[in-house]
């Protein structure tokens, strides 16, 4: 069976792209699905925390395999590691069309996570566009939301009326993903009793539910 692929997609830096990879990577890979993850992000974030797992040794505990390829490679990377895989999630960069209509049209499912402020919202059309170009359903995640306050619950309704599909599951603004990351570990592994850990789990349940 095909593995399922899942790209994580927004033409606007800075929404934590990358660090939603390695954590959902890692839930994947707890859950006992053989995942891996493809950077094509040229700032090879990705690349860099795989670097820094398997110096720390905590590969073999979840592990997952970080191919870092060019934008243009996606595609046929994907039908490589599909062979030997349950789950390929692509890490895509910002402000690169070309590169991200590859990753999309390559995708089951393309993940758009969104802050929560009103730029982040009007940033999402592009990629949308992309989506429904490649006629890939599309899933909005709100991330790094903050813990108090109603701006979440403004920007999904904002994201409804534009007809956007928003996940349920959020994720919270919380220094424990920043720290996991630093030493090439995520919150499943480093606080796995935590909100920002079943924030983690509850999303790859809802994303693979979508798969």
């Amino acid at each position: 069976m095909a593995a399922k692929v899942l790209t994580v997609a927004q033409q606007k830096g800075g929404a934590g792209k990358t660090t939603l990879v390695a954590q959902l990577g890692v839930a994947f890979a707890a859950a006992g699905r053989r995942v891996a993850l493809i950077d094509i992000d040229p700032q090879k974030s990705l690349a860099d925390w795989a670097r820094i797992r398997g110096d720390n040794g905590v590969k073999a505990a979840h592990p997952v395999d970080v191919v870092e390829v060019a934008g243009y490679r996606a595609g046929n990377e994907v039908s490589r590691l599909s062979r030997s895989h349950d789950i390929i999630i692509i890490d895509s960069p910002p402000h690169a069309e070309t590169e991200a209509w590859v990753a999309v049209r390559a995708a089951d499912l393309v993940l758009v996570p969104v802050q929560p402020s009103p730029m982040d919202v009007w940033a999402t059309k592009p990629t949308m566009d992309l989506a429904r170009k490649a006629k890939v359903p599309a899933l909005v995640v709100l991330n790094r939301v903050p813990p108090r306050g109603r701006v979440a619950d403004a920007m999904r309704a904002k994201l409804a009326d534009d007809g956007l599909e928003t996940a349920a599951a959020t994720v919270g603004n919380r220094v424990g993903f920043a720290a996991s990351m630093l030493e090439g570990r995520t919150v499943i592994e480093t606080a796995r009793s935590t909100p920002a850990a079943d924030e983690v789990r509850a999303l790859a349940d809802e994303v693979m539910s979508k798969l």
